[in-house]
């Protein structure tokens, strides 16, 4: 039972007077967002909603917040969250920057309130193809894109499948908590989700639900994690169908994305980690940032896979530094 519930869940310097001035505005932004108070009930922070048709109808669920008027109407900032999450990945970043430039949030194929996929419907070239069309829809002006863990890898997947939008449209990038492969050596919790995976059926359901808070406590999140925090993330995974995991976990296995990397190398790239993720070990991050040239590497102390909701400062510091970078 315990390896069931075990397995269940598994720069450069601003240049010239406009770039400074754009980054004063949105200092001032951040401050005002900071000093008012934020922490807005989990899952209630919503924002203009949309539906993207992907190629293969399926319906994808996003979210646009708007800039204030004296935020950066030619800045999109694309959030994606990663696997059996949702959108509300990005609460605590979504307070930060809200009405600074506009923000765009997707619920990925299968999760949150997008449609349902499918087994033959949910590789990362599915998902690459999807943030393409998001992108082409919401993305006014310049655009940074921010993925976490299976929404890293969806980034990615878009610099293999659309190298042109990178250097060009895209002109940011910050992958949190994600690998370009190799994933499945050495990272005992998804060696486990592989033999939950082999018999999934009813008994995923069931090792969800069974003591779930510890489950998330031992994998999604660091070792001293608020409990608010924690009880957040098992909150929106419990809200994940089942299906996703089975549907979804094919993707790592095989995962190989280092082809794309170079492609990333175009535009300026953060990556963000925590020391105690267990899903995609910092030794992921680390490589990445190798690999990218010009990356610059966060790691955060003590945060788990989870990094954006049980350190929020953190990686509101690192997207803040990214967009300074953009201009």
């Amino acid at each position: 039972m315990k390896r069931i519930t075990t397995a269940a869940i598994t720069a450069g310097a601003f240049a010239g007077a406009g770039v400074a001035a754009s980054l004063l505005r949105r200092q001032r932004i951040v401050q005002r967002r900071r000093h008012l108070g934020g922490d807005a009930p989990f899952g209630s922070v919503r924002g203009d909603r949309y539906t993207v048709e992907a190629a293969d109808g399926v319906a994808i669920n996003v979210e646009v917040d708007e800039p204030d008027p004296d935020g950066d109407a030619d800045l999109t900032i694309v959030f994606v969250h990663g696997w059996m999450c949702d959108q509300d990945t990005w609460h605590f970043q979504r307070l930060h920057l809200r009405g600074s430039a506009r923000l765009v949030f997707v619920d990925q194929r299968g999760h949150g309130a997008s449609g349902a996929s499918s087994a033959t419907g949910s590789s990362l070239a599915h998902l690459a193809d999807d943030l393409a069309r998001v992108i082409r829809e919401h993305g006014k002006g310049r655009v940074v894109v921010v993925g976490h863990s299976m929404g890293g890898m969806a980034t990615m997947q878009l610099a293999a499948d659309h190298p042109e939008l990178f250097g060009g449209t895209v002109v940011g990038v910050a992958l949190v908590g994600t690998s370009a492969g190799r994933l499945m050596r050495g990272t005992p919790a998804l060696e486990r989700m592989a033999w939950l995976v082999r018999r999934a059926g009813p008994v995923l359901d069931w090792g969800r639900a069974f003591n779930s808070e510890s489950v998330i406590r031992r994998w999604a999140v660091g070792p001293d994690a608020d409990p608010a925090r924690a009880a957040m993330v098992d909150e929106m995974i419990a809200r994940a169908p089942s299906r996703v995991v089975v549907d979804f976990y094919p993707n790592f296995p095989s995962l190989d994305l280092f082809e794309a990397l170079s492609t990333l190398a175009d535009v300026p790239v953060t990556v963000v980690c925590g020391t105690a993720d267990l899903l995609t070990p910092p030794k992921h991050s680390r490589r990445l940032a190798e690999a990218i040239d010009g990356a610059r590497l966060v790691l955060v102390e003590g945060a788990g896979h989870m990094v954006m909701l049980e350190k929020p400062r953190e990686v509101d510091d690192a997207i803040d530094d990214l967009i300074g970078q953009v201009g």
